[in-house]
């Protein structure tokens, strides 16, 4: 017999977006369960031992670990029920309810409203098509840090890392700091992908070179990782004849891109075909009004305090929606305009504040970031790793009304 749980909000993943929303849907007053996969929650929270935690929602610097407690004192207190151990396997795409499988077999969850908080995973080898052999020791840099910061084991002695995003940033401060040799980071943009303290404190301040421009174009060995031809690329990222070099490594690590983990959606969502997430309106609520989405599974965000604080919102709207106090709202559609590469959410509703993140294709050491006719502001270092975070009013989004759709803009200056 399936176990039917009837709460509701059901909060589907326990990383810091899904602990932030149950914790905020049950100091509402909606009874919350949350499922989590694993034993414990945290998500990848517990293999981030360096600090940079916390800062905005805490006023103080955190590690991983210890930002992740917080968000666990934060759903003890709020009395937020937790199931572990529990895979969700499937979502009725009719009505907010969801089958999982946990330790005693099957569990229906039948909930008023749905929080989808899964995260993103890690684009893997398989998505580059990179020519050579598939030897041992190509690891994904979020594996890679699994296996130094929680089971204590080096994957290699000599490590190229591909790609500069934050995570591969600081795993090459990692490998180092363990006594591997790092030989540099690749990164085929012309301008690291990720946050700039990080490059400062992961790379300069150890003297591990950066390579922008540069890409893997050929991998060696047999069983065992035993180089890869690095190459120069062009403006379109086409490569160089000519500048290709042998590099010895034994262990190359990925850290090229994460993808929202929403598979189980896919099949009744519709998607932004860039940022592979749901389309959601400004309260983070999908097509569907009852399912929202949060986190890295709606788009990468750069910083975890902002995850916290969209789960946590969401987590708000979850509950007065699971309450009956508001219902699928009209929205006016956003749209990506020129220079701007991502953005959430794609609608927001009208009288209604709304919270708009977004992200530049390239650096703009000044440029002004617009919404015609209620938003115009001149941002200064603008970067594709950090986003830009804007408010709109009420009284600005009632004035968009009474337009068919919105375009965000970014003009350098």
């Amino acid at each position: 017999m399936i176990k039917v749980w009837k709460v509701e909000v059901a909060v589907v993943g326990g990383g810091a977006a899904g602990m932030a929303a149950a914790a905020a849907a049950a100091r509402e007053g909606a009874s919350v369960l949350l499922l989590e996969r694993n034993t414990c929650l945290g998500g990848v929270l517990d293999q981030c031992i360096h600090p940079g935690f916390g800062l905005h929602r805490y006023k103080e610097e955190l590690t991983g670990p210890e930002f992740a407690f917080r968000l666990h004192t934060e759903l003890e207190k709020a009395r937020v029920e937790v199931a572990f151990s529990h895979t969700v396997i499937n979502v009725n795409p009719q009505k907010p309810e969801i089958l999982a499988v946990g330790p005693n077999g099957l569990v229906r969850v039948q909930a008023k409203a749905v929080v989808w908080a899964c995260g993103a995973w890690e684009r893997p080898l398989g998505h580059l098509l990179i020519p050579g052999t598939r030897p041992a020791g190509i690891f994904t840099a979020g594996l890679a840090q699994r296996l130094v910061n929680i089971h204590g084991l080096l994957p290699g002695r000599r490590v190229l890392i591909l790609g500069s995003g934050d995570i591969g940033l600081i795993m090459a401060r990692r490998f180092h700091l363990e006594g591997a040799e790092v030989v540099g980071v690749a990164e085929i943009k012309p301008f690291p992908g990720g946050l700039l303290r990080n490059v400062r404190q992961c790379l300069e301040d150890y003297g591990i070179p950066l390579f922008l421009r540069t890409t893997v174009s050929e991998i060696h060995g047999r069983d065992r990782l035993t180089g890869v031809t690095l190459v120069e690329v062009d403006e379109q990222g086409k490569t160089i004849p000519g500048t290709e070099r042998f590099i010895k490594v034994d262990t190359l690590v990925l850290s090229v891109g994460l993808i929202p983990e929403i598979r189980l959606l896919e099949g009744f969502l519709s998607c932004d075909h860039v940022q592979r997430g749901p389309r959601v309106n400004s309260f983070w609520q999908t097509e569907h009004p009852w399912l929202f989405v949060v986190g890295n599974a709606l788009v990468v965000f750069d910083l975890v305090d902002t995850v916290a604080a969209v789960g946590e919102e969401a987590g708000r709207f979850a509950a007065r929606f699971a309450c009956g106090e508001m219902q699928g709202e009209p929205c006016v559609p956003l749209k990506r305009g020129q220079n701007v590469a991502a953005l959430v959410p794609q609608a927001f509703i009208p009288g209604e504040p709304a919270r708009l993140f977004l992200r530049v294709i390239r650096p703009f050491p000044k440029a002004r970031v617009k919404i015609s006719p209620v938003y115009s502001k001149v941002h200064l270092g603008l970067r594709p790793a950090e986003m830009v975070e804007i408010r709109l009013s009420s009284e600005a989004t009632a004035e968009l009304q009474r337009c068919s759709e919105a375009t965000v803009e970014v003009h350098p200056q």
